[in-house]
């Protein structure tokens, strides 16, 4: 499948998007909180400051940044065991599905 010349604009607004949606759909009377704790999932990104170049359209996140790694990601599905910490692990997870999607369309 050849690249998508929109797809970096795409991915940012599905990493918001979608959080959105699962917030409303799933949690309609504490949605805002919910999206916002699942929007904070976006703090995983930080490890793409250790890459260089920083930012490279056709690297795929997953196994290469160390918190989108499979340790990683089996520690993010553990957060949604809590009932504290089920929002962020959500998120987490709704972020790493976002980022696969993202390498399957590189």
């Amino acid at each position: 499948m050849p690249d998508l010349p929109f797809r970096p604009v795409l991915h940012l607004v599905l990493h918001v998007i979608v959080p959105l949606a699962v917030a409303r759909l799933f949690w309609p009377k504490d949605w805002k909180r919910a999206a916002l704790w699942m929007l904070a999932a976006w703090v995983i990104d930080l490890d793409h400051l250790l890459a260089d170049p920083v930012y490279a359209p056709g690297r795929c996140s997953l196994g290469f940044h160390p918190l989108h790694a499979w340790p990683a990601i089996a520690v993010y599905a553990g957060l949604t065991v809590p009932k504290k910490t089920r929002w962020f692990g959500i998120g987490l997870l709704v972020h790493i599905a976002l980022d696969g999607m993202d390498c399957l369309l590189m």
